[in-house]
């Protein structure tokens, strides 16, 4: 049974998978759902469980940000500290997607604005529906992108295009974003987003499950090469005695299909 009022949570063959469940509003945020998700992708990064997250949305939303029907007479609107609590709720989520251990997948299944693109930005990866689009709302409603997008789009397509994107509002859809490197791939004929991110996310599972984590640990566009070294030598160590390694090499010379001990 789900646990959580405005998500769907659920382990299945070592993916973490949540669904963000308010359709009625594209799966706009309440306080409820970023609690409920700021939770479930903690579970996700601490479960031994879960190899991937894929974070998607219920029928034809991804997530278009924050829920604007409730946005007037809120009370954390009411001074900037009452206001930096819910940001830092809604910006948790981008670190979470971010810094997590666990490699992150977008499905963007639909609208993905504001807040929500930068979710779908924070993952490591993203797939789409021909029909989705990204659009970083926040200049179109006379805010700027608190939540992480000015931080996230120049590291993922450059500065001059993430200005273009963030100055202008307007919507990404799907094609350009794979143009641009945004995605690893869109949707076509009968299959969905979240087939894909699935498929993806088992690609993924089925390799050594520290040295994927390590991996994405390593990355980092802000560190310089002597850092980067450092980091390097201390996580291949670990992995160089993992277990898992040492049944892939085997696996390797013995040309066949590694053996990992998981649960599913």
């Amino acid at each position: 049974m789900n646990e959580y009022d405005n998500i769907e949570y659920e382990v299945v063959d070592g993916r973490g998978e949540i669904f963000l469940n308010r359709p009625d509003v594209m799966n706009a945020f309440n306080k409820t759902m970023l609690l409920d998700l700021n939770d479930a992708l903690e579970r996700a990064m601490n479960d031994d469980n879960v190899y991937v997250v894929v974070l998607s949305g219920r029928k034809k939303g991804f997530c278009s940000g924050a829920d604007v029907t409730s946005m007037d007479g809120r009370e954390d609107r009411e001074n900037k500290y009452s206001y930096g609590a819910h940001l830092w709720l809604v910006q948790n989520v981008v670190r979470l997607l971010y810094f997590g251990s666990k490699p992150t997948i977008a499905a963007v299944n639909g609208p993905a604005v504001g807040a929500g693109c930068d979710f779908a930005l924070a993952c490591d990866l993203r797939v789409m529906d021909d029909d989705a689009f990204l659009r970083e709302q926040f200049v179109n409603i006379g805010l700027v992108p608190g939540d992480g997008g000015a931080w996230l789009l120049p590291r993922l397509v450059g500065e001059s295009k993430a200005k273009e994107l963030l100055l202008t509002g307007r919507d990404i859809k799907a094609g350009e974003a794979l143009d641009i490197g945004l995605l690893s791939s869109i949707a076509e004929g009968n299959e969905s987003a979240i087939d894909l991110a699935r498929h993806l996310a088992n690609e993924i599972r089925d390799k050594p499950a520290l040295a994927i984590q390590n991996t994405k640990r390593l990355i980092d566009t802000s560190q310089g090469f002597e850092k980067y070294a450092r980091a390097a030598l201390n996580t291949q160590w670990e992995c160089i005695n993992d277990p898992e390694h040492t049944e892939a090499v085997d696996a390797l010379i013995e040309e066949r299909d590694p053996r990992f001990d998981r649960g599913h």
